[in-house]
């Protein structure tokens, strides 16, 4: 079983970075997920599939992998691609670019 180490993206509806600083084990399913017949709920018998293991470092997270013997995989985290900036910087007296409706 292999185990993912990442660091989680903000979600969509967050605007700060709350929930983003931690370092974050998951395992990735040994087993695919089975629809039951009669009542058409997704079920699986993978129990590690529910864990979520979350570290202040990457390197705690390596450690805990290497000290329990898994296989673990890194991704690191991409920076955001766009500039933040104050609602209020699109009035400044000194834009570059001119404001216009």
């Amino acid at each position: 079983m292999v185990a993912r180490i990442y660091k989680p993206a903000k979600t969509a509806m967050q605007s700060g970075q709350g929930k983003t600083h931690d370092w974050r084990l998951d395992f990735e399913p040994e087993t695919p997920r089975v629809v039951e017949p009669l009542m058409g709920y997704t079920s699986s018998t993978d129990m590690r599939q529910q864990l979520r293991l979350t570290f202040e470092t990457k390197e705690e997270a390596i450690a805990y992998a290497e000290k329990n013997g898994l296989a673990y995989q890194v991704s690191e985290a991409e920076e955001p691609k766009r500039r933040l900036a104050a609602y209020s910087d699109n009035f400044k007296f000194n834009r570059v670019g001119a404001w216009t409706h």
